[in-house]
């Protein structure tokens, strides 16, 4: 009988290989984790583990899942996980075979990204904006509409992943900076374009950090982040960031819940594409490295040729 913690040793080697050959990041390492927390608990009392366990065990896992009322899109990155580390085990010659490899996920079709149009984004900035300019703010507060400015000008401008955002060093805001290096997934570096209006909001949201007085605001102004935060990470949260956003919606006059940093991300990409840019242009300033993750948004393409046909075709209905 294998014990939870051979299991849990299994585990951590299999995290470890993740993290050194394929530079997972740590959201990636803690959502493996506990999937396979998840299965391990399923196992208990079983008598069987990781490195025994049958394909028949995977099948009443999976069917648990399904009975729990998991979405299919869960149950499919639960068997994602398993079958990533059953080929691992058989890699390492912990297995002499995959239990794994002949499991059938759920039939799911892949739903469209959450997209806002052009106005809604032009809105949630004219907001942003105009909370920039309040007459009646304290300075902290003024600070902080900057900041949300800049996030929004900068991620609408270049599409990064939140978690690349808010962790921006402050030399990103470097003057006259027309690109930007950003350390996405798997610790990779790619270079993204920035627009004018935000290296502008940048520079007018250094400004007010920098002119703050207090020491407790001077050693923000020193940090080597573009959001300084006084927390853990030394920078703004995803989280934090994801709230004001949401504020900043219903001021504006949008559903909350229809925003999101990632919609924002969705919403340059689509934008981008409905207006004539290369699919693949948008892949490398996303960061994909597959393009069949890119390709989400081929709805986008699909819609933007039949204009086209409709529009120029010689013979196309007048």
């Amino acid at each position: 009988m294998r014990s939870k913690t051979s299991d849990a040793k299994l585990t951590n080697l299999f995290l470890d290989m993740l993290a050194a050959e394929q530079g997972a990041g740590d959201n990636t390492l803690e959502a493996y984790r506990g999937d396979l927390a998840d299965f391990q608990g399923f196992l208990a009392g079983s008598g069987k583990g990781f490195a025994d366990v049958e394909t028949e065990a995977l099948r009443h896992y999976l069917a648990d899942l399904d009975a729990r009322g998991f979405k299919s899109a869960t149950v499919a990155r639960r068997l994602s996980a398993l079958r990533h580390l059953f080929r691992f085990l058989l890699n390492e010659r912990i297995r002499s075979d995959d239990p794994a490899a002949i499991l059938s996920g759920p039939k799911r079709g892949r739903g469209l990204p959450k997209v806002l149009s052009i106005s809604d984004v032009d809105r949630m900035l004219a907001r942003a904006r105009e909370l920039t300019l309040a007459p009646e703010a304290s300075a902290p507060q003024r600070l902080r509409a900057l900041r949300l400015y800049c996030l929004l000008e900068v991620l609408y401008a270049t599409g990064l992943r939140v978690s690349e955002l808010v962790a921006l060093p402050r030399s990103a805001a470097q003057r006259d900076a027309r690109m930007i290096v950003v350390r996405g997934k798997g610790d990779k570096e790619r270079l993204v374009p920035l627009n004018e209006a935000s290296r502008q909001a940048m520079a007018d949201y250094l400004a007010a950090t920098d002119a703050l007085k207090t020491e407790k605001k001077k050693n923000a102004a020193n940090s080597k982040w573009l959001f300084p935060s006084f927390g853990e990470s030394g920078h703004l949260t995803r989280q934090h960031f994801a709230r004001d956003l949401k504020e900043l919606a219903a001021a504006a006059g949008l559903a909350p819940r229809l925003v999101s940093p990632h919609v924002l991300r969705h919403a340059f990409a689509s934008h981008l594409l409905h207006n004539g840019a290369d699919l693949r242009i948008v892949q490398t300033l996303l960061g994909h490295t597959d393009i069949s993750t890119t390709q989400i948004y081929t709805h986008v393409v699909e819609e933007r040729l039949k204009s086209l046909v409709r529009d120029l075709h010689p013979l196309a209905e007048k």
